[in-house]
């Protein structure tokens, strides 16, 4: 296990297995993962999405490894095709976690709007002299156009709340268009220049791909409206954050509401520069429950994989 889970799940896990648990709070180097796999001859790798279990990762480790489970639904951290080579099961965590990510995805819509970190600063650094008719006026979210980069089941739960209740008329982009019971009202953009166009606020919900890899770049920022606002819930690989960083600086972008970014925890300085942007720890799914039913889900499905069961949550 590449880093502790809440105590039910370690109680759980002392009870069923016999287990390595990292002993630091901290993403272990390749070369101590490594090590460990080796000492230890597992059956089973518990990891994180901020682990990089690539080709070669995989090709080192021990001929005991049956599985990699990730505490996580993105996988993009993970070689897929090298791991059906060597015959290594992946396992993660669907559906879980679209109502809590869908919660910060919210907050950071309304925090970025209604300008959360400009009062928070005026609030603590004691600069606040009182209410004025002109003070930190915000974007109205009532009634404006979301435009959702991902229709998958967090950017479907997302739309879903926003309609209900900011009455927001929901657009969206996926490689193809859902099924018309899923789309609940929202209108289909058959390419990402079409969404970018009718978008009030943009939300990034995609997952992380060679082909969504730098989507938000200078020149997709330059086709949103002026003042649009941009919410990343998804990777922070899918924003070029030069870009990103230069059009809320000039307020082409009012404002930008972040949960993910590239290089996690070292993110680019310049946002921290910024008056017009919220930022969050890569909070998208830390809520008690949902992070408890998260690591359920893989040990339930742990224990089935050694036992031959088929799983739906199986990615090889």
């Amino acid at each position: 296990m590449t880093r502790s889970l809440p105590a039910a799940l370690m109680e759980r896990i002392a009870a069923e297995a016999a287990a390595w648990v990292n002993p630091e709070d901290r993403t272990l180097t390749p070369a101590e993962l490594q090590a460990v796999a080796d000492e230890w001859q597992p059956d089973v790798m518990l990891v994180m999405a901020m682990d990089r279990i690539d080709a070669d990762c995989i090709a080192a480790l021990p001929a005991s490894v049956r599985a990699i489970a990730t505490l996580s639904v993105g996988h993009d951290h993970i070689d897929l095709p090298a791991a059906r080579d060597r015959g290594i099961a992946v396992i993660h965590t669907p559906d879980i976690l679209s109502d809590a990510v869908s919660e910060i995805a919210i907050m950071l819509m309304l925090c970025a709007a209604r300008r959360a970190q400009e009062g928070e600063r005026m609030i603590y650094g004691q600069t606040w002299k009182g209410w004025s008719p002109t003070q930190l006026l915000g974007r109205d979210v009532t009634g404006a156009r979301l435009g959702v980069l991902g229709m998958g089941r967090i950017g479907r739960t997302i739309a879903r709340r926003a309609r209900a209740a900011f009455d927001m008329e929901v657009h969206y982009h996926n490689r193809s268009r859902l099924e018309r019971g899923l789309e609940d009202g929202a209108t289909y953009h058959d390419s990402a220049e079409g969404l970018l166009a009718v978008s009030d606020f943009l939300m990034l919900a995609a997952p992380s791909t060679p082909a969504t890899k730098g989507f938000l770049n200078a020149d997709r920022i330059a086709q949103l409206a002026q003042g649009a606002i941009v919410v990343n819930i998804a990777r922070g690989d899918l924003v070029d954050d030069d870009a990103l960083i230069a059009g809320l600086r000039s307020g082409h972008v009012a404002a930008a509401g972040l949960d993910v970014f590239n290089r996690e925890p070292d993110i680019h300085p310049g946002y921290r520069e910024l008056s017009n942007v919220f930022l969050q720890p890569h909070q998208g799914s830390s809520t008690i429950g949902t992070r408890v039913r998260m690591g359920e889900m893989l040990l339930d499905s742990i224990k089935f994989h050694l036992e031959g069961r088929d799983l739906p949550n199986r990615l090889v």
